[in-house]
């Protein structure tokens, strides 16, 4: 069986959901006997020292195909390269990841190859996208949900949406996370950037609006004024930007005028393990979310969360002490306050539904039905 991946910017080490949800998922599918071509955005994988220059990883074959740099024509320009590619690859399937990238769904149907859409939520809510780009991708939801030979769901949310608007069932496969405890030396790990294990909060993601960064920091702002915590306390916000904006600038200029918050850029590997699983308290102050695997991999490590509460965080494992608004500065003030008054001590969450060896073998069944159909 040969399957051909498009809709992520690539694998490994490369910035984003989708990204980090392939990363993940394909290395086990190549191990479970599958033939899996990810197809990669040149300049992406170029920029990364871990991913440059790979033809393969962990099983898995890698083709770099153009991208254009500008953001409203990335992911479409790209997805016809990687259809046509995987038409000459002779794949099996074409499975396509996000609602952008499946405007070519129908492309792909008509060269004669059978599709599966994975819908990681509907990116056209995302703050950073104007008028006529959330046309386009509502466009691509509406396509993909129509014309893919199957479409998979990561929430019941997700899959609840594409029921009520186009009639169509979802196998729901959710995102994963790994098992994992802290890496050792972490404490050297996390010294470089001017932290203390249990000394930080922190809070992971791409510089863009519906991450909600900018909240965060005027939140952290106004505890430190209130006296609501120690002024040896920091915000750690582990991301970068994909495409420079003027929020992602404004980001920076707001931590820079913020004493006590730290930039990371972006990191990933031990590094972010350490951070992450060393901090006092994880936050996701979004707006937007499809299942977040930051949330998860924070879980994954024991840690006290505050969250939105959106409907993509309201994650059975958590509580109701775990939510904030996001989008009343003083709320999410409020909820951190709370959280770091409380006696740090681990948290045990049931992560069982979310294990990558089980999503990974509900996608090679959903896989073999397609091809035995």
């Amino acid at each position: 069986m040969r399957v051909v991946v498009t809709g992520t910017r690539g694998i490994p080490s490369i910035q984003g959901g989708v990204e980090t949800h392939c990363e993940q998922l394909y290395p086990l599918l190549a191990d479970l006997g599958v033939d899996v071509t990810v197809i990669r955005r040149r300049r992406y994988a170029a920029a990364v020292a871990d991913a440059s220059g790979l033809t393969a990883w962990h099983g898995v074959r890698l083709r770099d195909i153009y991208a254009p740099r500008r953001k409203s024509l990335e992911a479409i320009v790209h997805t016809f390269l990687a259809v046509v590619e995987a038409r000459r690859l002779d794949a099996d399937i074409m499975h396509i990841h996000a609602v952008g990238p499946s405007l070519m769904v129908p492309f792909a149907r008509l060269l004669g190859m059978k599709v599966v859409m994975t819908n990681h939520g509907p990116d056209y809510r995302r703050a950073k996208w104007g008028r006529a780009a959330a046309a386009v991708l509502r466009l691509g939801e509406r396509l993909g949900s129509r014309f893919s030979n199957r479409v998979i769901a990561i929430s019941p949310a997700i899959a609840a949406d594409v029921k009520e608007k186009y009639e169509r069932e979802c196998a729901l496969i959710p995102n994963g996370v790994a098992t994992r405890s802290i890496p050792a030396g972490s404490d050297t790990l996390i010294a470089p950037f001017g932290l203390i294990p249990g000394r930080y909060i922190v809070a992971v993601g791409r510089f863009v609006p519906e991450k909600g960064f900018d909240r965060l920091i005027d939140a952290f702002a106004l505890l430190r004024r209130s006296g609501r915590i120690t002024d040896d306390l920091r915000l750690v916000i582990a991301g970068d930007a994909d495409h420079e904006s003027e929020y992602s600038r404004r980001l920076r200029r707001m931590a820079s005028a913020t004493e006590g918050v730290v930039l990371t850029g972006f990191i990933t590997g031990d590094i972010l393990a350490a951070i992450t699983g060393s901090a006092a308290l994880f936050v996701m102050p979004s707006t937007h979310e499809g299942l977040p695997i930051a949330l998860l991999e924070a879980m994954s490590y024991g840690r006290d969360v505050a969250v939105s509460d959106i409907e993509a965080c309201r994650l059975p494992e958590l509580s109701r002490g775990d939510f904030f608004d996001a989008a009343n500065t003083e709320s999410i003030a409020d909820r951190i306050a709370s959280k770091l008054a409380a006696p740090a001590t681990p948290r045990r969450y049931d992560l069982t539904r979310y294990r990558w060896p089980d999503i990974a073998r509900a996608t090679l069944n959903l896989y073999r039905e397609l091809c035995s159909n």
